[in-house]
């Protein structure tokens, strides 16, 4: 009553899954500042279970650039013991952690998502053996609001989830976030792009092509009629960094075409792919700004600093700053025909956010910032129906329930471009927790393509090679299509997460929706068996399945509970994949 300080606590359940989710806003109402409100949490529970035993915390790290980038992580919670986690940076799925989680205990589990795109912490403490208690919200808050002013927190998701297998949880956060956190496209989410690029991953014949630093109108319009000249039949053409004045990697903050390769503008390439039927995606990254670019000149005062440091931080929690970005990129999404929209973030942002606020103000230039964004991609997709946003920070480190809900990670690691026991390992991690992602594929193998297929695919291809295998690309290609909708089904891992190159790997993706199914099995180089047995998952025991291995055309009709007993797969060289498709008879 004495400060009018008003806190809100906006809340959302849901019909068709055991769900709820929340976030609190912080009013002031008052006629000055109010006092400090200082180590906010989100969340800070006692959440009971129903019986005794062990509680395993189920999580993943996030994304460095590193082979074990989302790989899983499974703690058994030791009693009294704290478990902190937080991102690195400000980036909030970068190198550590990644904001999903299942925690499993005898016979039930919770699953939790963390809903903010900066410096999130959560602890996590087993108080009894059927309780733990949960904290999470921003890393830092301590602040005073000012008159009128207002502020939000991280959304938190909680739905908990009965029965023996962690497996239902982890299956119910897919479904939950294909139904209610993935971009809708008539009432089904969006389809993730198969999509080709012209760049220097291709090997173009082009001396000094680093990213698209040497891209114009003409060979990127050539490298699309390249694809469509061979067959190959991809739908979105991509063009990454380097087509702005400056080029790649010094340009960012010049959101203009270069002159000297796009004299027009972009149009006349969109106009141009259009024609050969791709629709056009084009790479941005609007937070960096670097010294001396049309942004950092004509308007310094947008933008955060450090001495010394060439490249400062757009101010998206600055009112002019966001409705300049917000009017520029739609004005560039409408003029030049983008399709999709891809924005990179390639910076750590939170020291600048941290060295800008005041004693008093600790936490509020990032949760202006963080809202700057929600903001910006939300008048996107408003004035642009039919866009869908790409999420890349140096490949997957801003990842959490705020962003999939308005982006696809397309371009989800850093990791060595292309390298396919990496692929395998990125699925695997990263499906326990989210439905849609891709990655790229740099030559049409049966090994490297199928370790890089997700929902999505990113074609690195060198169609210049004198023995470029076309035929065989044509196929991967139509095989990715016919199979990308198991994707979106049920995920099973079949073997152990390993990084190794000495292993199998293999995982199952499951509609029971469609009766269809499938899994993809890897026998790395260095394996020395050349057979494995698997059990399959999610399958009526009493039920029959035509299963068939895609590459020898081998059928057999087996029962659910064959299948779930083992199946025997071979694979003679290495390396070598084997994809097993199967339907409900």
């Amino acid at each position: 009553p004495e400060t009018q300080l008003c806190v809100c606590c906006k809340c959302e359940i849901f019909s068709d899954f055991p769900a709820i989710e929340w976030v609190l806003t912080f009013h002031n109402n008052g006629t000055g500042h109010t006092p400090i409100i200082e180590d906010i949490q989100a969340i800070d529970t006692a959440w009971d279970f129903s019986r005794d035993g062990e509680i395993i915390l189920h999580r993943a790290l996030g994304s460095s650039a590193s082979r074990s980038d989302f790989e899983p992580v499974d703690e058994v919670m030791q009693p009294n013991t704290e478990i902190s986690l937080a991102p690195i940076g400000g980036r909030s799925s970068n190198t550590t952690v990644f904001p999903f989680f299942n925690i499993e205990a005898p016979g039930e589990g919770l699953v939790m998502a963390i809903g903010w795109s900066g410096q999130w912490a959560m602890s996590l403490i087993k108080n009894s053996e059927k309780s733990i208690e949960v904290r999470a919200g921003m890393e830092l808050t301590h602040l005073r609001l000012q008159k009128n002013e207002q502020i939000r927190t991280p959304k938190i998701m909680l739905m908990p989830w009965n029965g023996d297998d962690r497996m239902l949880g982890h299956n119910m956060l897919r479904q939950f976030i294909l139904r209610h956190h993935t971009l809708q496209k008539d009432g089904k989410p969006v389809t993730a792009p198969i999509a080709a690029s012209g760049g220097p991953a291709c090997q173009a014949p082009l001396p000094g092509f680093e990213e698209f630093n040497q891209a114009t109108v003409h060979n990127q319009i050539a490298w699309a009629e390249r694809y469509r000249q061979l067959g190959l039949d991809a739908e979105y053409f991509w063009i990454d960094a380097g087509w702005f004045e400056g080029r790649w990697a010094n340009g960012v903050g010049n959101w203009f075409a270069r002159k000297d390769g796009f004299p027009d503008g972009l149009r006349p390439v969109s106009d141009g792919l259009a024609e050969l039927n791709f629709k056009f995606l084009l790479w941005f990254e609007p937070e960096r700004v670097f010294q001396g670019t049309w942004l950092d000149r004509e308007h310094p005062d947008w933008i955060l600093k450090f001495p010394d440091n060439p490249n400062g931080l757009l101010d998206l929690g600055n009112p002019e700053a966001l409705h300049w970005l917000i009017e520029h990129i739609s004005g560039m999404i409408k003029e030049a025909g983008i399709a999709l929209y891809r924005q990179d973030f390639n910076m750590d942002p939170l020291s600048f956010w941290r060295a800008n606020d005041e004693a008093d103000r600790q936490g509020i230039s990032e949760i202006r910032h963080v809202e700057g964004l929600y903001t910006f991609w939300d008048e996107l997709l408003r004035r642009h129906p039919d866009l869908i946003i790409d999420n890349c920070a140096s490949g997957g480190r801003r990842i959490d329930l705020e962003t999939v809900s308005r982006s696809i990670p397309l371009w989800r690691t850093d990791y060595q471009y292309f390298e396919p026991n990496g692929s395998q390992c990125h699925t695997y991690g990263i499906n326990f927790y989210l439905p849609t992602s891709s990655t790229g594929n740099g030559y049409p193998d049966k090994y490297k393509f199928r370790s890089a297929i997700n929902t999505g695919v990113v074609l690195g291809w060198n169609l210049y090679l004198p023995d470029f295998p076309i035929e065989q690309a044509r196929d991967l290609i139509a095989e990715a299509k016919r199979i990308r909708p198991l994707f979106y089904g049920d995920f099973y891992p079949l073997t152990p997460h390993n990084t190794g190159d000495d292993v199998w790997m293999a995982y199952q993706f499951h509609r029971e929706d469609m009766k269809q199914g499938m899994a993809l099995v890897f026998r790395r180089a260095e394996s020395a068996d050349s057979s494995i047995a698997l059990k399959f998952c999610g399958l009526h025991p009493d039920k029959q399945y035509e299963v068939t291995v895609e590459d020898t055309g081998l059928k057999q009709t087996l029962t659910g509970k064959e299948l779930n007993d083992g199946m025997e797969v071979e694979i003679e060289g290495t390396p070598g994949a084997s994809l097993i498709t199967y339907s409900q008879v």
